[in-house]
This record gives C-alpha cells, structure tokens and sequence, in this order.
C-alpha cells in the first residue's frame, strides 16, 4: 500500500462518530432528494440532492470541513419554507426527510462548534 493509500484511509478512519451520522443523514436526504426529484419531475428538488452529494465529496476530501458545516445549516433550513410552498400534499418521505434534515442541521451545529478553527494558512515562525 502507498503512503498515499494510508494517508486516505487514515483520515477516513479518523472521522468521529458525530462526523459519521453526518455523513449518514447527508446521504439519507440527498438520496430522498435526488429520488423525489425525478419522480416528482421537480428539477430543483434533484438538484438539492446534487448538492448534498457535492457537499459530501468536499468533506470526504477533508476539504475545508468547518466552513461546509456552517453552510450547511442555511442550505438545509431553508429547504422547510420551499418544501411547505412548493408542495401541495405530504407523503410518508416528505415527513421523513423533514426529520432527517432536523437532526443533520443540529449535528451540524454540533460539528461546527466543536471543530477548531482551521489554520489561516502556511506562516513562517521564528523557528523557520
């Protein structure tokens, strides 16, 4: 295995278990996103889960995972308004991604404020 085969699989394996309900609930919605999308011929909707999924390669890749925590509250609150507009009945699905994105925007919130600032970047100290 390669170093950089380890080093993949090491920050995979590090990922805390809030991280991973994180991870769960993001695909949970984006799926139900993605499938009522297409089923429902909404566009918007499927896009949604598009969203989730793009989010979710980003944090995988250990990209700038504080900053998608503290987007991803606005991103999934503002969903409820849109969904009680945009829709004129409710189905089983609709009430469990409801739920779902409840408890992602708390784990969220969790994350965000229980994760560290990141660093501001490479700076030279005296020691360099």
């Amino acid at each position: 295995m390669t170093d950089e085969q380890n080093n993949s699989t090491s920050w995979i394996g590090s990922l805390t278990r809030f991280q991973w309900l994180a991870v769960a609930l993001v695909v949970i919605t984006g799926v139900l996103h993605v499938y009522a999308g297409i089923v429902e011929g909404r566009i918007p909707v499927a896009l949604a889960g598009v969203g989730y999924a793009g989010a979710l390669v980003l944090f995988l890749f250990d990209y700038r995972r504080r900053l998608l925590y503290l987007i991803g509250i606005p991103y999934t609150a503002v969903q409820f308004p849109l969904w009680i507009v945009a829709k004129s009945e409710y189905g089983t699905i609709d009430y469990v991604d409801k739920a779902v994105q409840v408890a992602l925007i708390l784990v969220f919130i969790y994350l965000y404020l229980n994760t560290p600032s990141e660093p501001a970047g490479n700076t030279a100290t005296a020691a360099d």
